[in-house]
């Protein structure tokens, strides 16, 4: 199938307002619409942000019986749905149902003046769903007649962040095979990198599906059950289960992006002085230079086709489950082998006194 590319990433959240306020003030993302009973969503509320092409969903359950509701009872909020772009959801449906997804929405139509959008949703690994997006007309009306727009252009040169450029998903050890021929088979998409990571004693096996432009990418990763426990296995109990770990925004100007949502109060993990003394020696010349990285942490990483610049921020969650990744690509199409341990390590630097105090029953 054709896919464009992820449309948008639909959160359950038990507050979506909450939620928004700390996406916008802290992310710079911007409220862009929103639907509830009134709109023909019954048992919900839900909020519509946006930057850039960048767009995030919101969903709280009004009634107990919604899934938002259950779905925060076991998980906390987090991650419900990835919606891919398609040019034909009928199509992309009938050949994901084919094979192996279960089907749990037929696909359907939302016309309004300007725009019809049509869409179906089929499940996608633990309680993560795919839905299916097929769009025609103007750009701007997200889903007609269930998702009221509000109106005005964004201010010009605000946006920082451009696209959602792939999503990190923790799956059960045992799964990752299995889950990445579901991706090949179901979507259509490739295996298109693997490596074993390891952070301290820890150990992980991650590999990379893509559709095949290249628009959507999932990161697969799975615990090493043979070495210590670790982060993955920390997101697993206290996700209760798979899920989506962290979402990659892409920025045009990494630095800019990072000094920004750290005025405003977003904390990133720290990279130790020692990665940037060995960089040279690594990766040879870089395009940005190393005094705009270091003071930062942001790291850096080369594929066949170019750079790459990545950093974590610290997890805002309570169960510190989710967390946001900003990622700046110079012409690199997939993923380095010396950035993804360093990522790693940086998060197992910033959750391992959450370990410590999670287990002591604190």
């Amino acid at each position: 199938m054709d896919y464009l590319g992820i449309d948008h990433v639909e959160f359950y959240v038990g507050d979506a307002r909450q939620a928004a306020f700390v996406l916008c003030s802290a992310f710079g993302f911007r409220l862009q619409g929103q639907g509830g009973p009134e709109t023909g969503l019954p048992g919900q509320r839900s909020l519509l942000l946006g930057q850039g092409d960048c767009r995030v969903l919101l969903t709280s359950g009004l009634l107990p019986d919604h899934p938002a509701v259950d779905y925060v009872s076991r998980h906390g909020d987090g991650v419900a749905v990835v919606a891919f772009g398609t040019r034909d959801a009928g199509s992309a449906f009938a050949a994901a149902v084919a094979g192996g997804a279960t089907a749990i929405d037929a696909p359907r139509t939302y016309e309004g003046k300007d725009a019809s959008v049509r869409i179906a949703t089929v499940s996608g690994f633990g309680d993560v769903m795919h839905r299916l997006v097929e769009r025609h007309g103007a750009e701007g009306d997200f889903l007609p007649g269930a998702i009221e727009m509000l109106d005005g252009p964004p201010p010009p040169g605000t946006d920082l962040l451009r696209t959602i450029d792939h999503a990190a998903v923790c799956l059960e050890a045992g799964t990752l095979d299995a889950t990445t021929r579901f991706y090949q088979q179901a979507f259509g998409f490739d295996l298109i990198f693997e490596e074993y990571i390891e952070v301290g004693g820890q150990g992980m096996f991650s590999q990379v599906v893509q559709s095949p432009g290249g628009g959507a990418t999932l990161t697969l990763i799975q615990p090493d059950l043979s070495r210590s426990p670790g982060q993955i296995d920390d997101f697993l109990a206290w996700h209760a289960g798979p899920g989506v770990q962290h979402l990659a925004l892409s920025s045009n100007d990494i630095v800019a992006a990072v000094d920004a949502l750290g005025e405003r109060g977003v904390g990133f993990a720290p990279t130790p002085d020692s990665y940037y003394r060995s960089l040279d020696g690594r990766l040879g010349a870089v395009d940005l230079p190393v005094e705009r990285l270091r003071p930062r942490g942001i790291l850096v990483d080369r594929d066949h086709w170019g750079q790459m610049y990545q950093i974590f921020a610290k997890s805002l969650h309570v169960r510190r489950t989710f967390f946001w990744e900003l990622i700046e690509r110079h012409g690199a199409r997939t993923f380095g082998t010396s950035n993804i341990p360093a990522l790693y390590e940086a998060k197992e630097r910033e959750l391992a006194a959450v370990r410590e105090t999670t287990q002591a029953g604190l």
